[in-house]
C-alpha cells in the first residue's frame, strides 16, 4: 500500500468516525438496556395470570375484541396479535383520528379476561426507545442515523483496512503497556475494533435497515398490496360498525397456509393493510421462518379470502434485520454477548476520541508514518 493510499484511507476513518462517533455514543448506550426489553419488562411488570391448564377451546377472537373497546368505548380496533409463549391475545385499540394515542392491553386466550396493566405506549423504556430510533424526529431522525450508521460501516473497513499496514512489523494482538499511554491506547484500539468487527458490521448494517422501515412499508403498500387489492381500488372505507367476524378471518388465514400460525392481524386502515381488509400475518415454527411473514388479506366484510403472498425480498430483510439488531434470536445467551460487544463498541468509541485529542496537534505526515510503522519509528509524546 503507497503512502498515497494510506494517507486517503486514513482521512476517511478519521473523518467518518468523527462525525458518528457521538451519536454511535448514543446508540451503544440506549441500545445496551434495549438488548434486554423482554427480561426488564418481566422484572418490572407483573406476571399475568392466564389460564395454566386451559380446558376447552380458546375464547372467539371476536368477543376479546369486543371486551378491549367496550374498556375504550371511543377506540377502533387496530391491531390484535399472539403471544408465541403465553395463552394471550394482545389487542391495540385506538381514537379513530388519532392512531398514535393507542392502548395495548393483553387478553387471556381461554377466559377473554383482562391480564396486567393496559399500556398506552408511555415509561422509560418507551422513552429510550423512541431516542434510539429516531430521536424524536420521526421520519428525518430515522434517516439520519441510517446515514450515521453508514459513516459507521465506512469507518470499520477503513479501519481494517489500514490495521493491515499497521500490524505489518508486528505480531497480532500486540499491546505495548510500557510505552507510551497514547501508543498503549491505540494498541487497544486495534485489537478491540478487530474483536469487534464481525459484530459492529453486522448491528451497524441492520441499523441502518432497520431505519427504512417506513419507506420499505410504503414500498410493499404501493406495489405488492396495492397489486392484491386492486378489485377494491376507489370503494369507501369500511365502518367499523359493519366489519365482520375477525375469528373467522383467522380460521379462513389458517386454513390457506396449513401449518403456519398468526403472528398478528392488521385491521382495515391500518399501515399493514387495505381499508377493506384484515391483513393475517402468518409465521412458521422455525427460529428463521417465524420472522418470514405471509400476509392473507381477508375481506372484513364477507370474510372470504382475497389474496395471500409472502412479503418481497426487501421486506423479508427488513423482519430479519430487526431481532438481529438486538440479538434477539439465541435466548439470553446471544443477548448477554450483545450486551458484551457494545460495552466493547463503547470503549473502542472513547479510545478513538482520546487518541484524536492527542494527536490534534501532529501532521497528517506523522500520522502516516505512525500507521505505515505500527508507531514503531514514531516518537509518540506519554499522554
Amino acid at each position: 500500500m503507497t503512502n498515497t493510499t494510506v494517507r486517503a484511507w486514513y482521512l476517511v476513518h478519521k473523518w467518518t468516525s468523527l462525525v458518528c462517533t457521538l451519536f454511535l455514543f448514543m446508540l451503544c448506550v440506549t441500545g445496551l438496556p434495549l438488548i434486554f426489553t423482554e427480561e426488564i419488562d418481566e422484572l418490572t411488570s407483573p406476571a399475568p395470570a392466564v389460564s395454566a391448564a386451559p380446558a376447552g377451546p380458546p375464547a372467539s377472537l371476536d368477543s376479546i375484541v369486543r371486551t378491549a373497546l367496550k374498556d375504550r368505548p371511543k377506540d377502533v380496533g387496530q391491531y390484535l396479535s399472539f403471544d408465541e409463549e403465553k395463552p394471550v391475545v394482545y389487542v391495540t385499540t385506538s381514537p379513530p383520528d388519532k392512531i398514535t394515542d393507542y392502548t395495548f392491553r393483553g387478553y387471556d386466550a381461554y377466559s377473554g379476561k383482562p391480564v396486567g396493566a393496559a399500556n398506552n405506549g408511555g415509561g422509560v423504556m418507551a422513552f429510550i426507545l423512541r431516542l434510539h430510533t429516531d430521536m424524536f424526529l420521526g421520519l428525518p431522525g430515522l434517516l439520519f442515523l441510517g446515514f450515521m450508521g453508514l459513516l459507521f460501516f465506512v469507518a470499520i473497513v477503513s479501519g481494517v483496512v489500514l490495521y493491515a499496514p499497521f500490524m505489518r512489523k508486528l505480531q497480532f494482538g500486540t499491546l505495548r503497556t510500557t510505552r507510551s499511554r497514547r501508543l498503549k491506547w491505540l494498541d487497544y484500539h486495534n485489537l478491540l475494533g478487530v474483536v469487534a468487527l464481525a459484530w459492529a458490521s453486522v448491528v451497524g448494517l441492520t441499523g441502518v435497515i432497520n431505519t427504512l422501515a417506513t419507506p420499505i412499508v410504503q414500498l410493499w403498500q404501493a406495489n405488492d398490496l396495492a397489486r392484491m387489492t386492486a378489485a377494491y381500488a376507489g370503494l369507501p372505507p369500511i365502518a367499523p360498525a359493519k366489519l365482520g367476524s375477525i375469528q373467522a378471518a383467522v380460521d379462513t388465514a389458517k386454513a390457506a397456509a396449513p401449518g403456519n400460525r398468526p403472528q398478528f392481524v392488521a385491521f382495515p386502515g391500518t399501515t399493514y393493510s387495505s381499508k377493506h381488509h384484515y391483513a393475517v400475518f402468518l409465521q412458521g415454527t422455525t427460529p428463521l421462518t417465524k420472522r418470514l411473514l405471509t400476509p392473507a388479506l381477508v375481506d372484513a366484510v364477507t370474510g372470504k379470502l382475497t389474496a395471500i403472498a409472502p412479503m418481497p425480498w426487501y421486506v423479508q430483510a427488513l423482519l430479519v434485520s430487526q431481532p438481529l439488531h438486538f440479538g434477539d434470536y439465541g435466548g439470553l445467551p446471544m443477548k448477554i454477548l450483545w450486551a458484551l460487544l457494545d460495552l466493547v463498541t463503547i470503549v473502542i468509541l472513547g479510545s478513538g476520541i482520546y487518541l484524536w485529542l492527542g494527536k490534534r496537534r501532529s501532521s497528517l505526515d506523522a500520522r502516516v508514518r505512525e500507521v505505515e510503522t505500527g508507531g514503531i519509528a514514531v516518537p509518540v509524546t506519554a499522554a
